[in-house]
């Protein structure tokens, strides 16, 4: 059984989350769906500038992960550049760092991490609705 992947921080959120070649009808199947996580690597290692084991320590993982999320992050990028595909920027297991996060008023958990949540229920008080 694999293993369970951790929630990995995020700095923020992108404005813009659907990038497509001008002019072109894009076909099904002809689209690049890229993480959050993974966004996230691309704007510390390439846009921040940031070494990879700095990079990791902000996103709260080894700089072995690290540095299997930006390699896939670049490969996905370069496939949607040069197959001039649509590029979707959704999902991933992370957390929004600097933001304010919903709390469940009783166990104070957060709600930045889709694994701790389901369907809005605190996981302390199962099947309770979250208390805001």
């Amino acid at each position: 059984m694999p293993r369970h992947k951790c929630c990995r921080k995020v700095g923020l959120l992108p404005d813009t989350t659907l990038y497509r070649p001008e002019g072109n009808l894009v076909r099904p199947g002809e689209e690049v769906v890229l993480s959050l996580d993974e966004l996230e690597a691309v704007r510390l290692a390439d846009f921040a500038g940031l070494y990879q084991e700095d990079a990791a320590a902000r996103m709260d993982i080894s700089r072995q992960t690290f540095g299997r999320i930006i390699e896939t992050a670049r490969k996905k990028i370069a496939d949607a550049l040069i197959n001039g595909k649509s590029l979707r920027i959704e999902g991933g297991n992370v957390s929004i760092e600097n933001q304010f996060f919903r709390r469940c008023d009783k166990c104070r958990k957060s709600t930045d991490c889709a694994n701790r949540f389901k369907e809005g229920n605190c996981p302390r008080r199962l099947n309770e609705p979250i208390k805001l």
